[in-house]
């Protein structure tokens, strides 16, 4: 039997019906089924309408085909139609409309179906008829429940808006109330409308008193305070509906106060309805002004006798100068106060960086380079101010300038300045000159150290206890004008600032030990010991400049003690401080030396024959210092020294500075 088509045939007791029968036998089902069936499909169109649909909705079915749900169902756009979709299927009751207009309840089941990339619904409806009396007392009990929340809403936006309301009210009462000034808004009637504590207080109203026009005691009130009694009739109760402009004025009282009075027009809505009215207290800006005349006269009678040279620029314009700078300049008073250019007479001006700016006074210190009336150049040391407000010049600001004459003073420095920058170029000189000295010595020293050595192979047996010490006594020397060099060069570099500071990580207690060794290796007659409190300690510190520094102390240790006393080496941190001490039993440093022990070329009184340049501890300050530490010293003549190096400890990295 082909797969591709059915047959009526009998199998395993089946019947199977084929295709035409089975769709004609659908059609017939549905289309005699009691419920409406309908299929919709995009925008709700109908895509296919049974029997029970056409008798229910009375209309035909090609009438139906051409429609969509929504022209036949009323509460449509009540329904949430993309939950069919989502869930799959829906049940829900609605209204439909026949074509005769008549309404009716519809009990609905739509499911939603997909099929060969198509999508569409299938529902099946039956008439409620007696449940439309249900849903339209639902739908009106649902109505009224919607009004009262919306009541509420509008209630509960209202009573916010009044808290609003209030909140603001209040605010400006506040601020009312909160004001330096006082306020006051008048009728054309004369009343007073409204008023806040601080009018209250400036004029010192009682609560008795009636603030009205017409209250003869109001008015006699404030007349018998004012020295011009009819100034407050005039400006507080005299106002028309046309008074829209604004006005400024002065009220002097007879306790000595003054008032301004600032009014403009009190609108509602646009309409004028009376004056507002600012008062404010200027007895003391009164006072102030007083004292500034005063100040003035007192500044021109002191200008005008010192010896100080005092302009006053506005702008770029003198606009005064005192007897001092006629003197100075050689120009008379109004050849500089009339259209004088500045420039002609200022040649340059600087701040000095050195002092800084004094914020209470605005207060500048400058040096200016005048140029006088025959040509000669000047110098002032000058002290600038900002004045704000000088009644005698409109009340604009006004660049104080008070100097003295340090001419000589510059050419001092001028001289000292070139004499600062030979001695540094002289520096320099003996600088390059002790280093090309120290290569050229370094030459033959080289020469006689190889030749010592050669020779010291070539001696013979039978000369060699007499030739073997003058051959060591050579190499001694040799070695010992070798280091003397190297200090020198050292010393050098540090004195023209020519040594780099580049600290680095640095593994402490390991590289003391290996010190310690390397030198303990050269010199066997003395032990040093060295003594840490740290397993490991780390801290960042230039390498090239601690060995120096440890190895100077070290030497001078083993220099100046007797043969097998100890020389200690301690290793230890307190305070984010790194210390290190040299500790000998040697023969010790004089008080008196003590203070001089770190000059270049300085040594101790004791020392005797003891060879040295005395720049060693010279170069060990030079290199503490780079390292922004300190070298403390203890010592007692014939007991022994102890030098302790403090250092900061860093333990972190930083970039290199050349110092």
């Amino acid at each position: 039997m082909n797969s591709a088509e059915y047959t009526l045939a009998k199998s395993n007791n089946q019947w199977a019906l084929q295709p035409e029968i089975e769709m004609k036998f659908a059609d017939f089902l549905i289309n005699h089924a009691v419920d409406a069936a309908f299929c919709l499909g995009a925008n709700a169109q109908f895509l296919y309408v049974n029997d029970a649909t056409c008798l229910m909705t009375e209309y035909s079915r090609e009438e139906l085909l051409s429609m969509r749900l929504h022209d036949i169902d009323v509460d449509f756009s009540l329904h949430n139609w993309s939950d069919v979709s989502s869930r799959g299927s829906l049940a829900f009751k609605s209204r439909y409309r026949t074509k005769g207009g008549r309404i009716f309840l519809v009990e609905i089941s739509m499911n939603y179906v997909k099929h060969q990339d198509m999508e569409f619904g299938c529902a099946f409806a039956r008439e409620k008829t007696g449940e439309i009396v249900e849903l339209s007392v639902q739908k009106w009990n649902d109505g009224l429940r919607d009004a009262k929340d919306n009541l509420q809403q509008e209630f509960s936006q209202l009573k916010a808006k009044e808290v609003e309301l209030e909140t603001s009210l209040s605010l400006l009462r506040s601020t009312l109330e909160s004001t330096a000034i006082g306020i006051v808004a008048v009728n054309f009637e004369g009343d007073i409308l409204s008023l806040n504590q601080k009018f209250v207080d400036m004029w010192q109203i009682p609560q008795s008193l009636i603030l009205s026009k017409k209250c003869p005691r109001c008015k006699a009130f404030f007349e018998n305070q004012l020295k011009d009694p009819q100034a407050f009739s005039r400006l507080i109760w005299e106002v028309s509906s046309q008074s829209d402009f604004e006005s400024y004025d002065i009220l002097e009282l007879k306790d000595g106060r003054v008032f301004a009075h600032y009014s403009k027009p009190h609108l509602l809505e646009g309409k004028i309805i009376g004056r507002v009215w600012s008062i404010w207290d200027i007895t003391e800006s009164k006072q102030t002004e007083e004292a500034l005349r005063l100040n003035a006269v007192r500044f021109r009678t002191i200008a005008e006798t010192t010896d100080t040279s005092t302009f006053l620029i506005q702008g770029t314009r003198l606009c005064y100068i005192n007897p001092a700078v006629e003197q100075l300049t050689g120009y008379t008073k109004e050849e500089l106060l009339t259209g004088f250019d500045l420039r002609r007479l200022i040649k340059s001006k600087r701040s000095r960086q050195v002092r800084k700016q004094n914020e209470a006074t605005n207060f500048e210190y400058q040096e200016m380079n005048i140029l006088t009336k025959n040509g000669t150049e000047r110098w002032l040391a000058c002290a600038v101010v900002m004045l704000d407000g000088v009644l005698d010049f409109g009340g604009k600001p006004v660049e104080m300038i008070a100097g003295i004459d340090i001419t000589d003073y510059k050419y001092a420095e001028l001289g000292l300045n070139q004499a600062l920058e030979q001695a540094k170029q002289l520096s320099e000189l003996r600088a390059r000159f002790l280093s090309m000295v120290c290569h050229q010595f370094r030459t033959p020293l080289n020469i006689v150290s190889f030749s010592n050595s050669l020779l010291k192979e070539e001696v013979d047996k039978r000369t060699q206890k007499k030739i073997q010490p003058l051959l060591d006594h050579i190499q001694k020397a040799t070695e010992q004008l070798g280091q003397m060099l190297d200090d020198i060069l050292f010393f050098s570099k540090a004195e023209a600032a020519k040594i780099n500071y580049e600290p680095r990580p640095l593994e402490l207690v390991e590289f003391c030990n290996d010190l310690v060794a390397q030198m303990q290796m050269s010199i066997r007659q003395i032990p040093i010991q060295f003594v840490s409190q740290e397993s490991s300690l780390k801290a960042c510190i230039d390498k090239k400049l601690l060995e120096p520094i440890l190895k100077n102390l070290l030497d001078n240790a083993i220099k100046y003690s007797l043969s097998g006393m100890t020389v200690e080496l301690q290793l230890s941190c307190k305070k984010e401080q790194v210390i290190f001490q040299v500790k000998d039993r040697g023969i010790g440093i004089s008080a008196l030396d003590q203070q001089r022990i770190f000059e270049p070329f300085y040594r101790g009184s004791n020392i005797d024959r003891i060879p040295g340049t005395g720049l060693g501890l010279s170069i060990l300050k030079t290199l503490v210092d780079l390292h922004h530490g300190q070298v403390v010293v203890e010592s007692q003549i014939g007991v022994g020294t102890m030098f302790s190096v403090i250092l900061p400890l860093i333990k972190s990295d930083f970039t290199s500075s050349e110092l």
